[in-house]
């Protein structure tokens, strides 16, 4: 890790063979479930409307060999959820259960299996998603790092760190810091991390547009010399950006970091923010997922998933290739 202590990341990594599965697309699952969440507030609406959804994809993805669940707060917020008109203890409330979902999922899945010799199944980890503030804006600027010139470090601060302190109190295993766009907001999330002296291990993982830099424009090397200097973030890498990107930024990233590094690409298809509709693009199905995922734990991966309009199968297909082959 670099950073001296083992943690429970450490641990589930090593449990796993030396490189552990993340979960797939969130808000992909939700709807072929039925829920309907074209909104600002995304898949954090089935907080407020199909909590049960929430844990039966929670489940799904953990019988598919996930060995971390991401929580369904990536675009939970305070302002998003007042801006419905509840109140800040109702959106208070709904950040918890985000977390409270993922860890009954967890447990249920493990009490299950656990008294089964040979189940091939590790007790999974929960991370509690933090998006970025362009997450909330819902405009598509995480994949721009575009936030305007009133939007410096102390209003990212300010925006993140309420929420931080709420995941935090619910419980999780790992705190994921996701589609981060620049170098500005990866410096406020590791100095909320340092100023609420946070405890548990967490990982920031950037976008990528053009598979070279942030989406800001600016090199990996910058933002991840910002990261290096903290004992707080335990990974970094990348997720929502598309799969024929990461090989690459996996090598990159190896050069640039000793921390843990972790990729959860997209399907390949591209998010218009604006027309809030998914564009085509040349997708990569699950065997392709498959044999891209043992080339990036060989290129130095030990964290792998998937992010957008990927599915349990996806997921599937990853922990079979990496566990089998380990």
């Amino acid at each position: 890790m670099g950073i001296g202590k083992t943690t429970p990341l450490d641990e589930v990594i090593e449990k796993a063979g030396g490189c552990a599965v993340v979960d797939g697309g969130f808000a992909t699952q939700l709807e072929s479930h039925g829920a309907d969440i074209n909104d600002p507030l995304w898949s954090a609406l089935c907080l407020i409307k199909d909590p049960h959804l929430i844990k039966l994809v929670h489940m799904e993805y953990l019988e598919s060999g996930a060995d971390i669940l991401v929580s369904s707060s990536y675009q939970a917020t305070l302002p998003g959820f007042l801006s419905r008109g509840l109140s800040i203890e109702e959106g208070e409330t709904l950040l918890k259960r985000s977390v409270k979902l993922a860890v009954e999922a967890r447990d249920s899945f493990w009490d299950s299996i656990s008294e089964t010799p040979g189940h091939g199944y590790n007790r999974a980890l929960v991370a509690a998603s933090i998006g970025s503030y362009g997450a909330y804006l819902a405009d598509g600027s995480e994949y721009s790092g575009c936030y305007g010139p009133d939007v410096g470090l102390d209003k990212l601060k300010d925006f993140h760190r309420r929420r931080l302190q709420i995941l935090v109190e619910a419980g999780p295993d790992l705190l994921a810091f996701e589609t981060i766009p620049n170098k500005l907001e990866a410096q406020a999330c590791i100095e909320l991390l340092e100023e609420e002296n946070i405890q548990i291990p967490s990982w920031i993982c950037f976008s990528s547009v053009d598979g070279v830099n942030a989406p800001s424009g600016e090199s990996f090397k910058e933002c991840l010399d910002t990261i290096n200097k903290s004992d707080k973030v335990n990974a970094v890498g990348i997720n929502c950006a598309p799969p024929h990107f990461v090989e690459a930024l996996i090598c990159k990233f190896s050069k640039l970091t000793e921390k843990v590094i972790v990729v959860y690409p997209n399907s390949g298809e591209v998010w218009d923010g604006r027309d809030k509709r998914w564009l085509p693009s040349k997708c990569f199905n699950d065997d392709k997922f498959e044999c891209y995922a043992t080339r990036w734990r060989a290129s130095g991966a030990k964290l792998i998933g998937g992010c957008c309009r990927t599915t349990p199968s996806t997921v599937q297909a990853i922990s079979k290739a990496l566990k089998e082959r380990s």
